[in-house]
């Protein structure tokens, strides 16, 4: 718990408000997992409930700030949804649709706020952002869980901005196969631009 409030602190650049809604977000999210380790009902019905707690929770905290005026804050929501997510994901069975639908909506609300943000990420704070994601998604595919794969791939380039396949897009230009693209790339991007806002 200490290690993942020093990384908040150091994402958000150690605004003292900020931090400690974060860690009563962590707070509140391990709650959650703890619920669900220690569950004796139906694997499907721990799994619902977390993720409906877990979808609650969020919006509750992502309306405390307006990305508009400071997206910063609402990265780091994600971030720590990311990590938390991360260790409840060896307790939640795939049985659950809901168990990939929030991982995967958790991921397209981070493209979208990355690719929103008013000014780019210092080169500090996108690498600890690279590492945090690189980690989760690591540590989620060996529960077979590969929803954070094109936030993955965002994040393995020096800007979110410099992605090849993420520009060729954008251009509307012809995908280059020898690029390596994935070819779920096009159709996630999509997805993410009719999702819009939709989720958080």
């Amino acid at each position: 718990m200490a290690d993942e409030e020093a990384e908040q602190e150091r994402l958000s650049g150690g605004g003292g408000g900020c931090v400690a809604e974060l860690q009563r977000l962590g707070e509140r999210l391990q709650e959650l997992e703890r619920q669900l380790r220690e569950s004796r009902g139906p694997a499907v019905d721990a799994a619902t409930e977390y993720c409906q707690q877990l979808c609650q929770t969020l919006l509750e905290y992502a309306e405390k700030w307006k990305t508009s005026e400071d997206p910063l804050p609402l990265l780091e929501v994600y971030t720590v949804a990311i990590q938390s997510y991360v260790k409840a994901r060896p307790y939640l069975t795939s049985e659950c649709e809901n168990v990939a639908l929030v991982l995967e909506r958790l991921a397209l609300s981070c493209v979208e706020l990355l690719l929103c943000l008013p000014v780019e990420l210092s080169d500090k704070q996108w690498e600890q952002f690279q590492a945090l994601v690189q980690v989760a998604h690591e540590k989620l595919m060996e529960n077979g869980s590969c929803e954070l794969h094109f936030l993955a791939t965002l994040a393995q380039e020096t800007g979110v901005w410099k992605n090849p396949v993420l520009c060729t897009i954008l251009s509307q230009e012809p995908l280059d196969k020898d690029k390596g693209s994935h070819p779920g790339h096009h159709i996630t991007f999509s997805r993410h631009v009719s999702l819009g806002s939709s989720w958080l």
